[in-house]
């Protein structure tokens, strides 16, 4: 009969379960209809999935500077992933990606202004086309 330690246990815990959660995010960029659906089911699974086999990682391996490095790699990831997946949605939706149809809300609808790449806050509805108007008053004077 095949025996574990503790620590071989709890390290296979930690990288099936990461895996697993990569699985389900490859499954997500796969199978959710837009974009930001897909960057929403990879960041949020990825994120985890590659935490948690850092963790398993960390645990069977069980030296001082692979545990620092591994908390370095996740506090990364925790930090970047979603900037990036910010910056990706934004871009894609102002170069004119598509929203799913069954998307319900749309908050940046109307405050985009494609010809100056400017965006109105939310009290100020078409306020760019009125500061770009402002501007162009300005320099011809």
């Amino acid at each position: 009969m095949i025996e574990f330690s503790m620590i071989e246990l709890l390290t296979a815990v930690f990288l099936v379960a990461g895996a697993g959660f990569m699985l389900i995010a490859a499954m997500g960029l796969l199978r959710m209809p837009d974009l930001l659906t897909r960057m929403h089911a990879t960041t949020k699974a990825g994120v985890l999935g590659a935490g948690l086999i850092m963790v398993g990682a960390a645990i069977y391996i069980g030296q001082l500077t692979v545990v620092v490095k591994a908390i370095a790699v996740v506090a990364f990831l925790i930090l970047t992933a979603p900037v990036a997946a910010h910056a990706i949605g934004r871009a894609g939706y102002f170069v004119g990606v598509p929203l799913w149809s069954q998307t319900h809300t749309d908050e940046l609808k109307g405050r985009y202004d494609q010809k100056t790449h400017t965006l109105a806050s939310s009290g100020e509805k078409g306020s760019a086309q009125r500061d770009q108007g402002a501007r162009g008053n300005r320099s011809e004077s």
